[in-house]
């Protein structure tokens, strides 16, 4: 690959930034995703298969770089027991904040407490654009 890796997170529309936004003030340093998801691109702006080291291009819904990330460490978890690390890392206040949101997000699935997603943990490196106009 030529270039560095790209996510851009989920937003309820177009213009909801309020992810790469909590990314740039440093209370999001962590994001889950279906083991089957994560590891496949889901278009030229989010490449999946993130690993410790890589470093990522964060972008926002309109396709716009907002900042730029490190992968820190990857793993599975099980939906019903979601470390402290991963639901703080996410923003949330608990665990059952983290799983509740994550049915809200994704109605298409049976989120059993067996379920696995993986959780990619990172730090922020650089921030290129907190406010755009548009």
């Amino acid at each position: 690959m030529n270039r560095r890796k790209r996510l851009t997170f989920w937003g309820a529309d177009e213009n909801d930034d309020s992810l790469p936004r909590s990314v740039m003030d440093g209370r999001k340093t962590v994001t889950a995703d279906t083991v089957e998801d994560y590891y496949k691109p889901y278009n030229e702006y989010c490449d999946g298969s993130y690993e410790p080291g890589d470093v990522i291009e964060v972008y926002d819904l309109k396709q716009r770089l907002r900042c730029i990330i490190r992968a820190t460490k990857v793993y599975t978890i099980e939906f019903g027991n979601i470390p402290e690390e991963v639901w703080r890392g996410e923003t949330f206040s608990n665990a059952e904040e983290f799983r509740q949101c994550h049915i809200r997000c994704m109605p298409h699935l049976d989120l059993h407490d067996r379920f696995q997603l993986v959780t990619l943990h990172f730090e922020l490196v650089e921030i290129v654009a907190r406010d755009i106009a548009d």
